[in-house]
């Protein structure tokens, strides 16, 4: 079964870059053993969305220091990870290594997706922004919680399958994990992208509107 083929069009699409923060790229019991090649394609990835003129969001899951927003996550999330998350932590600031420019959102979230009690849609919808791609990390985490926030919300869905990476939990492996979430999110909420597929797009559009 073939899925969506969403368009493209530069002016209203936003680049959803969700959580490529320290502890999520490497070093720590919750980053991605592929972090850092994320970032390489994540880093390319908003090159291409600069020239076309795409809005770039940079999200960071963080809480207040004093956990007063922490919620039931408090209740799941281990205390050390809570701890790695504070918005004072260096393990929570977006690495060192992330394309970051001026003229890009950066935006806070307290839970997983990015959606929930956040700003985000009316920063999109203010900006008539109504398709979104998401790369980062983690993919069965904050990115497809994210994508599942934006397709419920009516947002076209662009999701990249090795812009976005995970961790093992358990016996299942990171490589388990990201096949699954991918083929679920591809069958019922999102277009399911290579980076390179997804930046054949961009400058295809980029040059239909020259």
């Amino acid at each position: 079964m073939s899925g969506p083929n969403f368009p493209v069009d530069p002016a209203r699409i936003a680049l959803l870059n969700v959580d490529m923060q320290n502890l999520f790229v490497e070093d720590s019991p919750v980053a991605a053993p592929s972090g850092r090649g994320v970032l390489k394609q994540v880093n390319t990835l908003i090159d291409v969305c600069r020239k076309s003129r795409v809005q770039i969001i940079h999200t960071s899951h963080v809480l207040r220091d004093d956990h007063s927003n922490v919620g039931i996550m408090g209740e799941i999330v281990p205390p050390i990870s809570l701890e790695m998350i504070k918005k004072s932590a260096p393990s929570s600031f977006l690495h060192a290594e992330l394309n970051v420019a001026d003229e890009d959102i950066l935006l806070d979230k307290p839970r997983f997706g990015s959606f929930q009690s956040t700003d985000l849609e009316m920063v999109l919808r203010s900006r008539g922004i109504d398709t979104v791609m998401i790369s980062g990390i983690a993919t069965n985490l904050c990115c497809e919680t994210t994508a599942r926030e934006a397709n419920a919300r009516d947002f076209r869905v662009f999701f990249l399958s090795d812009a976005t990476a995970t961790f093992p939990i358990g016996d299942v492996s990171a490589e388990e994990i990201q096949k699954v979430t991918c083929a679920t999110l591809g069958f019922a909420f999102a277009q399911v992208l290579t980076t390179t597929e997804m930046i054949a797009k961009l400058e295809s559009a980029s040059r239909n509107n020259q």
